[in-house]
């Protein structure tokens, strides 16, 4: 009779056990389970979180409207995941917290990889490269960086720009320092000799320098190589790897190309 008691009672606990296990399993595997795409795709829109002064990869133009070639990429991606796009201006220097408080699904506007960047957000495969260099007026004496020495340089808050800087100690330390809300407002620092010099991402700079024809120049130092990435939330793989596989597609078929070359003249992307 002991016997058998015992062997009910571990039986009992066995099959406790055994469910047990079944639901930790379960509920790990629910709450670990990514949705990302299937969340973006129910909702029939993919909220793109951007600077609005961020030329010519997303900004306003005269017309109040949108534009710029990441714009464009987002819009032909988002078509062909048979979703809306939907372009949300942010504040840079709180785009994590938006990103993260599903405010928008994804940074889509000449982000730039970075360590920092890795620890708090998803990025993509890298689609362009980018320098951040110094511009300055035209007709400054200014020809390398050391020339800048007891200048005010601006910069935009939060950007990798800003952290370009801070990686040159013998630099930052060398300049006075403004951060500015974006590079709208510092290209107009300069531009009314608030300022000395802007370091800006080249591919921007490149853009004020061909609509002002030599009213700036960029000087033939730059401070840190880079690379541009879309960023999504940490868990948000199958969106990320969704997003990646359809400009993939574009690169094959020459859509990725065409549009490089109505922004740039030329294709400058680098997705492999």
């Amino acid at each position: 009779m002991k016997k058998r008691v015992i062997a009910i009672l571990m039986a009992t606990v066995m099959t406790a056990t055994m469910f047990s296990g079944c639901g930790i399993k379960k509920e790990k595997s629910d709450s670990t389970k990514d949705t990302s795409l299937e969340y973006v795709k129910e909702k029939g829109t993919l909220v793109v979180g951007l600077d609005p002064a961020f030329p010519p990869m997303g900004f306003t133009d005269e017309n109040q409207q949108i534009v710029g070639f990441d714009i464009d990429l987002a819009k032909e991606v988002c078509a062909r995941m048979g979703v809306d796009p939907e372009f949300t201006p942010i504040d840079w220097d709180t785009k994590e917290q938006e990103l993260n408080t599903k405010g928008i699904d994804c940074i889509w506007n000449g982000l730039s990889r970075s360590p920092e960047r890795e620890k708090q957000l998803l990025l993509s495969d890298t689609y362009m490269l980018n320098t951040q260099v110094a511009v300055v007026l035209a007709d400054s004496k200014a020809e390398k960086l050391s020339d800048l020495a007891g200048k005010t340089v601006t910069v935009q808050t939060a950007s990798t720009a800003e952290e370009a800087i801070a990686a040159d100690k013998e630099f930052a330390d060398s300049v006075n320092i403004l951060s500015i809300k974006d590079n709208v407002q510092a290209m107009l620092e300069l531009g009314t000799n608030s300022a000395d010099a802007v370091v800006m991402d080249k591919v921007v700079a490149m853009y004020y320098m061909e609509k002002e024809a030599g009213k700036y120049k960029i000087l033939d130092e730059s401070l840190a190589d880079e690379e541009y990435a879309i960023a999504f939330r940490k868990g948000d793989k199958a969106l990320c790897n969704e997003v990646v596989k359809v400009l993939k597609e574009m690169r094959e078929d020459g859509t990725l190309a065409s549009i490089a070359k109505k922004w740039f003249g030329e294709d400058i992307t680098t997705l492999k």
